[in-house]
């Protein structure tokens, strides 16, 4: 019975980070609480109980997604050709920092009290780059000169340059240049950048 209430704790906590990921993302931080409770199928006082305030609710929020992503790397290696991978990890990425933006208003704040987040968080994204463009290297698909640094630092300036313009289709054009500028001669012709993701 114990493991079991446990299991529903769990999937309340899981299901409300979700919903209070895309409702930051559409609303802003000053999303209403009370609808994303709603929308998760939990009562405000539960929420409330696991996240007393707004910013803590922020920052798992934050913590979840990153940990997502990151994580997500391993399984794209696993399950798809690698510029495949690499174009739907970006993808992704860029879904995240639509995320991260809705939040930016309270997340600075956050991320100074919290010592070593935003630290580890950078290596936990490099790390998942890493692994993307060591397979996609090994089987001659992707180059091997370029860092997982260069390529986060290009796509961070892709998600500023269309959250700026207001365009999400321009950022999926940006990360299919990206993409494409990534790939070799030999991974050109295993499903590029275009289309995926």
């Amino acid at each position: 019975m114990g493991s079991s209430l446990r299991a529903d704790a769990q999937a309340n906590h899981d299901r409300l980070l979700e919903v209070a990921a895309r409702a930051f993302a559409r609303e802003g931080a000053d999303a209403s609480l009370k609808a994303i409770a709603s929308e998760a199928g939990v009562g405000i006082g539960t929420l409330y109980r696991r996240f007393p305030a707004r910013e803590d609710l922020i920052e798992a929020t934050y913590r979840a997604e990153t940990t997502r992503l990151a994580d997500s790397a391993r399984t794209l290696v696993a399950t798809r050709p690698p510029v495949e991978a690499l174009a739907a990890w970006m993808a992704d990425f860029v879904a995240y920092m639509r995320t991260k933006r809705g939040m930016a208003e309270a997340l600075p704040a956050i991320l100074a009290t919290r010592e070593g987040l935003r630290l580890r968080s950078r290596e936990a994204l490099g790390e998942a780059v890493a692994t993307l463009l060591r397979h996609g290297a090994a089987t001659g698909a992707l180059r091997s000169d370029v860092t997982a640094r260069e390529v986060l630092m290009a796509l961070g300036g892709i998600t500023m340059i269309s959250g700026h313009e207001e365009d999400p289709a321009l950022a999926a054009s940006l990360v299919g240049l990206l993409v494409d500028g990534l790939v070799t001669a030999r991974g050109a012709g295993t499903g590029g950048a275009r289309g995926n993701g």
